[in-house]
């Protein structure tokens, strides 16, 4: 079909990432696009098939359909679809049929070759792998917005400096900035009160506009940490407020980058390691969302971010079980304290309770009981104090179900693999991510590996496992968008945990139960089960993709919440992405969707 190149120039220009290349490329593409019409329900491709391009809709609407037949998405005007087996090796991986009459531009796959070789925007748009990140965190190269106080201390210019004194002794700082408007005018230290106001003898009731710097020095909220260091050196000074468009949004001291560097996950774990109480340990872990916000700063990958807040809640742990000993005397027969949910798999982020057992030895008689029931009191009570807040629905060793020897356990895993009923699908979840924190090792591992050995081989259980994980749907609309919450404090956002990280952690169990695959931690669990070769490479690569994706967005989302000084949560809104971040999140999503077909329609992988 003859190329109408003026009207494909003026469609493309409003299409990413086609948008973002430079004129002449983007005139010198277009010859390379092959029109095609298509009546509604014919075929454009099916699974399987060797795939001539990327495919791009004009107008009308394509159903894209997984292995199973499931569809994925419906798509119109300006999406594109068959990328994904381009970027593998050439074969579809899902079907495309015209719903309506379409039409559509097709850009050959050596020229799409070529687009991504060239031209970084088309690279970062149609790449779903993981970009390569910064490997560590850096005070230099942090931003400001990072490393700054959001609720400075002001006051008018009419405040005496007398009353300015009053405010800064209040709040125990070395500064104050005077506002007028909401727009900075001055700041005033405590070196100016004591040279200016003390040293000269100057009545109380003086104006601080008197004694202030006038528009002072400031930076604005995307500069690095490098500019805040340079500048105090060469204008020695130690504060310096933060502004945007002459309005104060901010401040940043000496103190700041002092406590930016000290916080790291080795200072928090040291020293909760010597606290002497859980009220001192909850100053520690007070410290830990700004942790969190210091590691997304740096770049760090998201395993890293939740293994090293993993890695405190852990300490935390062992610390309360040693203080407990102390106080309580030695154990009367051998423990071991685990945790599982988040804190199992090693997944901790800024929202966590608590989810834990004890094992104890066989030789555990009644009269023992009530030591460890006063142990789990007060490992329980400490991990609250300290944040970690008491599980909903009770899966705690302080009650008495999850305080038992190790025979009890033993009964407990056969018991939910030959009668799968649904207690016995929530528990068996929960209880497969067990991980050991304190006591003795031992009494766990024959237990793990033989109650793995066992259900891997009960189909039926392994049925009922999968049903269960299929609960927890990804938030696709079919019509290119997001089901969001319908109601409620959420309404119309996307909860990226129960949607999102959720249904990767329950396939990651299903592969793990299928491989009999020990490690409890996420993205541990699909590394292996490619291994095994219970999920294909390539599968497997695209469920990695998007899990890194969904996770990483979680942990952003809440940082930029910790830095707004909010409670961090994992809820988002769609509207506050980028289309660049929404088609990727969606793609994300499609393919958890597509995983969880395979898996419920009794195929371990996705080829």
């Amino acid at each position: 079909m003859p190329i109408d190149t003026p009207a494909i120039a003026r469609f493309l220009a409003s299409v990413h990432p086609y948008d973002a290349l430079p004129q002449d490329a983007l005139t010198g593409l277009i010859p390379a696009f092959q029109t095609l019409r298509v009546d509604a329900g014919q075929p454009i491709y099916s699974r399987g098939d060797a795939l001539p391009g990327l495919y791009l809709i004009d107008a009308g609407q394509v159903e894209v359909r997984d292995e199973n037949d499931v569809t994925v998405s419906i798509l119109g005007p300006r999406n594109s679809f068959g990328e994904r087996g381009l970027l593998r090796d050439g074969i579809a991986v899902t079907s495309a049929v015209a719903t309506e009459p379409a039409s559509l531009l097709l850009l050959p796959k050596a020229d799409f070759d070529t687009l991504l070789a060239e031209h970084e925007p088309a690279r970062r748009f149609f790449d779903r792998s993981r970009p390569v990140r910064p490997q560590a965190n850096n005070l230099a190269t942090s931003r400001v917005e990072t490393l700054m106080a959001r609720t400075p201390v002001t006051c008018g210019p009419q405040t005496t400096v007398q009353g300015a004194a009053a405010l800064m002794a209040e709040h125990h700082v070395s500064s104050i900035c005077v506002v007028e408007d909401d727009r900075l005018s001055g700041i005033a230290t405590v070196r100016d009160l004591s040279g200016k106001v003390v040293a000269k003898a100057l009545p109380f009731d003086t104006p601080i506009t008197e004694v202030m710097t006038t528009n002072p020095f400031s930076l604005p909220p995307s500069a690095i940490g490098s500019d805040v260091l340079h500048a105090m050196m060469e204008r020695r000074i130690g504060h310096i407020p933060v502004t945007e468009a002459d309005m104060l949004v901010g401040i940043v001291t000496q103190t700041d980058l002092t406590r930016f560097q000290a916080v790291n996950s080795a200072e928090l774990v040291a020293d909760i390691a010597r606290a002497a109480s859980a009220d001192e340990m909850a100053k520690v872990t007070a410290r830990i969302p700004q942790l969190l916000v210091q590691l997304v700063a740096g770049g760090n990958r998201h395993e890293v971010v939740t293994r090293l807040i993993t890695d405190v809640a852990d300490t935390c742990t062992r610390r309360l079980l040693a203080l407990a000993e102390q106080t309580l005397g030695p154990p009367p027969v051998p423990y071991l304290w685990l945790a599982c949910g988040s804190q199992g798999r090693q997944e901790q982020t800024g929202v966590s309770d608590q989810d834990n057992c004890l094992i104890l030895d066989d030789a555990v008689e009644a009269e023992h009981m009530a030591y460890f029931e006063t142990l789990a009191r007060f490992v329980c009570d400490g991990l609250n104090t300290c944040g970690y807040i008491y599980c909903p629905g009770d899966m705690m060793a302080t009650n008495p179900r999850w305080c038992q020897p190790v025979r009890v356990w033993r009964d407990y895993f056969r018991g939910w693999i030959a009668k799968p009923n649904p207690e016995a699908q929530m528990l068996a979840s929960v209880m497969f991510d067990l991980r050991p924190i304190g006591g003795t090792t031992s009494l766990f591992e024959n237990i793990q590996h033989d109650t793995l050995k066992a259900a891997s081989k009960n189909s039926i259980f392994v049925a009922h496992m999968i049903a269960n994980a299929l609960k927890h749907q990804p938030p696709l609309g079919l019509l290119r968008g997001f089901t969001t919450i319908r109601s409620g404090e959420h309404k119309n956002q996307l909860d990226l945990k129960h949607n999102g990280v959720v249904p990767v952690v329950d396939l990651g169990r299903i592969y793990a139960l299928q491989g009999k695959i020990e490690p409890v931690n996420t993205r541990a669990r699909l590394e292996a089960a490619i291994a095994a070769g219970v999920l294909s490479q390539s599968g497997g690569q695209d469920l990695l993709d998007a899990y890194d994706l969904i996770a990483e967005t979680r942990l952003e989302r809440q940082a930029d919440q910790i830095k707004a000084g909010a409670k961090p949560n994992n809820y988002l809104t769609p509207a506050d992405l980028s289309d660049f971040e929404r088609s990727h999140l969606r793609d994300a999503f499609v393919v958890i969707k597509s995983l969880q077909s395979a898996v419920g329609h009794g195929k371990g992988m996705l080829s």
